[in-house]
């Protein structure tokens, strides 16, 4: 049966989270006058996104609320610099701090240029809709900023509210029936090739890798996983 719904993943695969991230960390750093304390940029980065990495997934793992994991995300960050004792801040200090490095990364949020362009390509003959490891407010607002929300309007699934992330096959199984279709009508696209690809794959839907970069040249693809390099490649692959 054709494909009749796509499933997108959010951040670094419609939303340039990555830049954003860098550049609103580094900024933040050098307004508080923090960058210095580390060698190079790269290391500032390096550390901040290492942190990230640990609590989000404790949020994923339902250990930690959103808001909670910006809490323990700030709190290490900034005792690893000698900035203050982990255990130091306040939930309002943190959230106050973190609240800075949200202004500098809001103020870069964009789209990636493929994105706008091939969803309005798709809207007319596909349902379109998003799952995301993520807050579905934090990930509505988001998409409405970037003005990307009207293709989705309602049709958003997310971790917190669905009880599990992916590559969980049930919240794949939730984006498809929020289409109202069957996994074996639906695409899913996204830019991490365990979680968004194989997931999905798993989760009998039609897996699409965005590999922008090409950095799996040399992965091994024999299970039917499809890898483009440009959400520009979708439509053709669709229908090819």
């Amino acid at each position: 049966m054709p494909i009749q719904g796509v499933l997108f993943d959010v951040d670094d695969t419609l939303f340039d989270y990555s830049t954003s991230e860098e550049t609103g960390v580094l900024a933040h750093l050098r307004a508080e006058g923090l960058l210095e304390r580390f060698p190079d940029p790269a290391t500032a980065l390096a550390l901040w996104r290492t942190i990230m990495d640990r609590h989000y997934a404790r949020f994923l793992n339902g250990e930690l609320t959103f808001a909670e994991q910006r809490h323990e995300r700030t709190r290490e960050f900034l005792s690893h610099i000698g900035q203050t004792p982990h255990a130091g801040l306040s939930d309002q200090e943190a959230s106050a701090w973190f609240a800075g490095y949200q202004a500098h990364h809001h103020a870069a949020w964009a789209a990636f240029p493929d994105a706008e362009p091939v969803l309005r390509k798709l809207a007319p003959d596909y349902r379109l809709g998003v799952v995301s490891n993520s807050s579905a407010t934090h990930q509505r607002h988001k998409l409405d900023v970037i003005g990307l929300l009207p293709y989705f309007g309602d049709t958003l699934v997310c971790s917190d509210q669905h009880g599990a992330a992916k590559p969980a096959s049930s919240i794949f199984v939730a984006g498809c029936a929020s289409l109202g279709l069957k996994p074996h009508e639906v695409a899913y696209v996204g830019d991490k090739y365990a979680l968004d690809a194989v997931g999905a794959h798993d989760a009998g839907l039609h897996a699409y890798w965005l590999d922008r970069a090409n950095t799996g040249a040399g992965t091994a693809l024999g299970n039917g996983i499809r890898v483009i390099h440009s959400l520009d490649q979708l439509p053709a692959a669709f229908t090819g």
